[in-house]
């Protein structure tokens, strides 16, 4: 009989809330992605270096020229000085970096604390790391992290604390007590960060996101993984990277060469230029998604929804109590068959689901999408 290494796992929610959109033929809200393509500019690179004829693996660790233009904009939001060649590794997406990042850390015994709600991809690494997830729950409707709670998880079989900011799928930020709390522990208990900062070009109402890059000693000690598919609208390219100090960064790419080698050769170049060329890009994505929060978040206003804040990320959370008696799971069911409106249940997110009648809606659509949505759900 054969032995899985992930008995419990089957099917994301994702592919199941997805699926069931596209049997229902309704409005997807559910999976994470954009409705609008990636910019004109990358489209065409891609296209030159591909008939260019430069098609061939990349160095493991990335482009030079991508990896120098990452480098620079890590100086430029975070007044970090990164150097490419030994510190940033391109990787086939940012699930990619996470993974090798837990593996390159996390020993047999080892427990690694996360958030809940939590991205899937995190446990199912940890454990396959040999390692053990410790879970601590956030709470609606702030989703604080409560410190002193961590710092009674912390024992001798604590390796690591992997954060998320902008969160997925809470939509809430770290702020700077939260940093220097997080700094307290990492350094007196010689712990490890795993920083996912994929959504780190995308806050709200003057909110500035803090990356771990900006603090020196929290640096010392942290991998940071960021996506070119969520800053680009090109999530089907798979490419992220992560930021790491040397000696770390050593160890990722022990296992990234043994997991992708290299990422795709023609769309790095693509992305160095479109880095190079339309910089801003990166510098209007605040407020253009802010635009598409305010446009679901004031068309939802009449609804019986209760909106819970957005600071950043391209999610937006619901409260459906004064809706529905169901579960999270089966309200998100019944909202995709019966009322054509696909979102996430926030209970999936948790090793210990809860009662909080709270749904996930992806906002990274058309305004026409977002507002056909919204006419929809305030009719319940």
């Amino acid at each position: 009989m054969f032995e899985s290494k992930l008995p419990n796992l089957g099917t994301s929610i994702f592919s199941q809330m997805t699926a069931l959109a596209n049997q229902f033929e309704a409005i997807n809200l559910s999976q994470g992605f954009p409705e609008f393509d990636a910019p004109e500019l990358l489209k065409k690179q891609l296209n030159h270096y591909v008939l260019e004829g430069v098609n061939q693996y990349s160095p493991s660790s990335g482009v030079p020229r991508l990896q120098q233009q990452i480098a620079g904009l890590a100086k430029r939001k975070y007044g970090t000085a990164i150097n490419a060649g030994e510190q940033v590794t391109v990787t086939s997406g940012a699930t990619e970096a996470l993974f090798v990042a837990i593996q390159a850390i996390v020993r047999a015994g080892d427990e690694v604390i996360v958030f809940d709600p939590a991205y899937d991809s995190y446990q199912p690494a940890i454990e396959l790391a040999g390692g053990q997830s410790v879970h601590i729950a956030l709470h609606a409707p702030d989703y604080a992290i409560n410190w002193q709670t961590v710092a009674q998880a912390i024992n001798s079989k604590t390796r690591a604390i992997i954060i998320n900011t902008p969160h997925n799928p809470s939509a809430k930020t770290l702020k700077q007590q939260d940093l220097d709390a997080l700094k307290t522990l990492i350094v007196n208990h010689d712990l490890y960060v795993i920083s996912d900062e994929v959504y780190e070009h995308i806050t709200f109402d003057g909110t500035r996101h803090l990356s771990v890059m900006s603090d020196d000693v929290l640096f010392a000690r942290s991998f940071v993984i960021s996506s070119f598919g969520k800053t680009f609208h090109s999530t089907g390219w798979k490419l992220g990277y992560c930021i790491a100090p040397t000696a770390l960064s050593v160890e990722f790419r022990k296992i990234h060469q043994y997991v992708t080698f290299s990422s795709f050769t023609p769309a790095q170049h693509a992305l160095a230029d479109m880095l190079e060329q339309q910089g801003q890009h990166v510098d209007e994505l605040s407020a253009f998604y802010q635009q598409k929060r305010d446009v679901l978040s004031g068309a939802l206003k009449e609804s019986r929804f209760t909106i819970l804040p957005s600071e950043g990320s391209y999610f937006l959370l619901l409260d459906y109590s004064e809706v529905s008696d169901l579960n999270d799971v089966d309200f998100c069911h019944w909202l995709v068959e019966q009322a054509g409106v696909a979102a996430i249940p926030l209970s999936v997110f948790y090793q210990t689901p809860n009662n909080d009648k709270i749904i996930r809606l992806c906002f990274a659509k058309n305004d026409t999408t977002l507002i056909q949505a919204a006419e929809i759900l305030c009719q319940l």
